[in-house]
């Protein structure tokens, strides 16, 4: 007779269900830490976050400003397709198509401008 050692059981699959709650669950986490590490706050205007840039599209004709990687963004003036912004306090004037201006470690660029808002890029400069 041998001796064998008693048969385990298989461990048991993950059923979908439970997959599906930690897939939920590993999302709202990486969503939630995303948004917290970005900091992004807005009055009169609409952000769109990741880790590293931030696109802020400014409501023309308001007070519009958003807080955004630890620095203030305001709509100064849009005339033409020339606008001037600040960021982290200082005034810069720029034009769609233009390469990217610094500002204390930030790359800012204007994507667009339309008769009703203005979309810039302000992202974080690598190094």
């Amino acid at each position: 007779m041998t001796n064998r050692p008693p048969a385990r059981s298989a461990p048991r699959p993950s059923t979908p269900r439970r997959a599906s709650v930690r897939l939920a669950g590993l999302l709202t986490g990486l969503a939630l830490g995303a948004a917290v590490l970005a900091g992004c706050s807005s009055e009169g205007a609409s952000t769109d976050c990741g880790l590293d840039a931030c696109t802020v599209t400014f409501d023309r004709g308001v007070d519009a400003r958003a807080s955004i990687l630890g620095v203030e963004a305001r709509l100064v003036e849009a005339q033409d397709d020339v606008v001037t912004i600040e960021v982290g306090g200082e005034q810069l004037s720029l034009t769609v198509g233009q390469q990217a201006a610094d500002v204390g470690g930030l790359a800012v660029t204007l994507d667009s401008v339309t008769d009703s808002e203005v979309r810039v890029r302000i992202a974080r400069n690598p190094g």
